[in-house]
C-alpha cells in the first residue's frame, strides 16, 4: 500500500497475527483503560455509543466489563450481540477499534471475580445488587494505529518534519488477526 505522502521514507503499514496482535490490542486497550462501548451496531439505525472502563483483558482476548440488566446497552446485546470497541491511548497515538460478539450473564463467581469497591458507585447493593450483569465481548477483528517507536520519538520526528518541510511521519497502522484470515480472537 502507497503511504499518505509521497514523501513518506518509511513503510507505515503493518498487520499483526496471532499473539503479536492480542498483545498489541492488549498494551493500546490497558494504556487507554476506558473505550467508547457501541452497540445496536447493525441495526441501520445511528448506534447507541457510551463510555465504558472493561474490568479485564484474559488470557483468551476477551475484554469484561460490568453493566446493569436495565441499560439500553444491556437491551441492545440482546436483540444485537455484535458490539464494537473505540479506544484511544494518548493525544497523538494508540488508537485501537475492535468488532466483537457480546455475552450477557449473571455469573456469580465472575462478578466476585472483576468487582472493585469504586463500582459500588453504580450498584449501591454491592456485589449483591441484583442489577449487576456480566458483559463478554470476544473480538472478531480489529484495527489500530500507533507509532513505531514511542511519543517522544514521534514527536521529535513531526518537529525535525515540519522545520525541514519533509514528512518523517513515525506512525504505523493494520489489521489485527489471529491467525492469516482469521479473527483476532
Amino acid at each position: 500500500m502507497d503511504s499518505i505522502n509521497k514523501q513518506q521514507p518509511e513503510d507505515n503499514f503493518k498487520n499483526l497475527e496471532g499473539t503479536e496482535a492480542w498483545a498489541k490490542a492488549k498494551e493500546i486497550a490497558e494504556s487507554a483503560k476506558t473505550c467508547f462501548f457501541c452497540s445496536g451496531i447493525k441495526n441501520g439505525l445511528p448506534f447507541s455509543t457510551r463510555p465504558m472502563s472493561f474490568q479485564k483483558i484474559d488470557d483468551n482476548g476477551d475484554f469484561w466489563f460490568l453493566s446493569a440488566n436495565d441499560s439500553q446497552k444491556n437491551a441492545d446485546i440482546q436483540s444485537d450481540p455484535m458490539v464494537q470497541l473505540l479506544f484511544q491511548a494518548s493525544p497523538h497515538s494508540g488508537f485501537l477499534t475492535l468488532y466483537g460478539i457480546a455475552e450477557i450473564s449473571t455469573d456469580k463467581a465472575k462478578i466476585d471475580e472483576l468487582w472493585e469497591p469504586i463500582i459500588k458507585t453504580w450498584f449501591t447493593e454491592g456485589k449483591d445488587d441484583p442489577r449487576i450483569t456480566v458483559i463478554k465481548v470476544s473480538p472478531t477483528q480489529g484495527y489500530y494505529w500507533d507509532n513505531k517507536h514511542g511519543d517522544a520519538i514521534a514527536f521529535i520526528k513531526m518537529a525535525a518534519g515540519a522545520v525541514l518541510g519533509k514528512t518523517f511521519d513515525d506512525s504505523i497502522e493494520g489489521k489485527l488477526e489471529a491467525e492469516e484470515g482469521s479473527a483476532v480472537n
